[in-house]
């Protein structure tokens, strides 16, 4: 009898043992919703998170921060109150994520800041509007009127990011909108491809980082391709940018490195089969005079490799700029431009000087005007 006492007793306590959470883990939870600022504080045992239609309030920022290999959609959009928070408004730290948001929208209330001085002054707009960090593969989904800058990715190991609009037009209206930048990136291992974006400044600019490809986006109304501003310290190395097409907009492309930066460098872009219009001002822009187009180039960064290869990258622009403009102060290393075709505004500037030594590998295509070439104290 003791005996039968004793093993119901052992048992009941396996059992116990068995069905008890254990002290050093904590069971994930299937599905999280995301529907207020609160249910957005703690996510990091979520697999699965739905977030749904709902206003983040004046003040309030939000952060989605989830466990490895989650799964994120969007089943509604997500507006915010005019706030006076710096920005980010919404940041996904993220650790290789799948995210899709089924065509629903961050909405910005743009018009709500815009007044045509930007980040420059006037009303404080927060920016960036969203900011990506950590990594995951992100698609479908659409930044409606950013306060300013759109897309900031900052990630820290490789991510996509395809099927994304940035619908900033409304910016248009009266030139209000300003620095309503497409996709900042200050990252390595980044695949942007297959975006739209519509805004009044950069469709992309690259501030740092390696191992970048942009392809097959379309951009309007802004200013174009940038690689770029490159500030002291910092770095741009081996990126792509092909397939794309610019129209509408200011600039076609650009290298721009800040006039006083030092060990900088920009370094193996290669451009391929691209379409660029400019209305303004440059088709192709290479500055180290930045925030000049034109100017005293510094001689404390270089920019070196630049190549147009494969499908013909073509260039226009209807301004009265040079179609092309080069303003070297170190520029080194080969440079085959054979697969570019530039067109329009006025004869091709380039200078190149103090240190500066170019050799161009491939001759540039002979549709582009090389009529007022200017190279002072550089080799070329």
């Amino acid at each position: 009898m003791q005996s039968l006492v004793a093993f119901v007793t052992l048992a009941a306590l396996f059992s116990s043992a068995v069905t008890s959470p254990t002290k050093t883990g904590t069971a994930k939870r299937a599905t999280c919703t995301v529907n207020s600022v609160a249910s957005a504080a703690d996510l990091s045992d979520c697999t699965v998170v739905e977030i749904v239609a709902w206003e983040v309030p004046a003040g309030d920022t939000v952060t989605i921060k989830v466990c490895f290999l989650a799964t994120i959609t969007m089943t509604g959009s997500v507006e915010f109150a005019h706030t006076t928070a710096a920005g980010p408004l919404w940041t996904f730290d993220t650790s290789n994520v799948q995210f899709n948001g089924n065509g629903f929208s961050f909405k910005g209330n743009g018009p709500l800041y815009w007044d045509g001085l930007g980040t420059d002054g006037g009303v404080p707009k927060p920016h960036p509007f969203v900011k990506f960090e950590g990594s995951g593969t992100f698609t479908n989904f659409i930044i409606k009127d950013s306060p300013a800058q759109a897309i900031s990715i900052g990630t820290t190991a490789a991510s996509t990011f395809t099927d994304i609009l940035v619908d900033n037009l409304d910016g248009t209206t009266d030139g209000l909108g300003a620095n309503t930048d497409g996709f900042d990136v200050s990252a390595s291992d980044v695949t942007i491809s297959g975006n739209t974006v519509f805004n009044q400044d950069d469709c992309l600019a690259i501030n740092s980082g390696t191992n970048i490809l942009f392809e097959n986006n379309m951009c309007s109304g802004g200013h174009g391709i940038s690689i770029g501003s490159i500030a002291t310290g910092k770095s741009v190395t081996d990126v792509t940018i092909s397939g794309n097409t610019v129209v509408e907009s200011m600039y076609g492309m650009r290298i721009k490195v800040d006039s006083d930066a030092t060990d900088a460098t920009v370094s193996g872009i290669t451009y391929i089969g691209n379409s660029i219009s400019a209305n303004d001002k440059y088709g192709y822009l290479i500055s180290q005079s930045y925030s000049e187009d034109f100017g005293t180039p510094g001689t404390g960064s270089l920019v070196e490799d630049i190549t147009f290869s494969g499908a013909t990258t073509t260039v226009t622009t209807t301004g009265s700029f040079p179609v092309v403009g080069v303003d070297c102060g170190n520029c080194q290393g080969t440079w085959d431009w054979g697969s570019l075709d530039a067109t329009g505004g006025e004869a091709a500037d380039i200078i190149l000087t103090g240190g500066a030594k170019v050799c161009f590998f491939s001759s540039i295509n002979y549709y582009l005007p090389l009529k007022f070439w200017q190279i002072s104290g550089g080799t070329f």
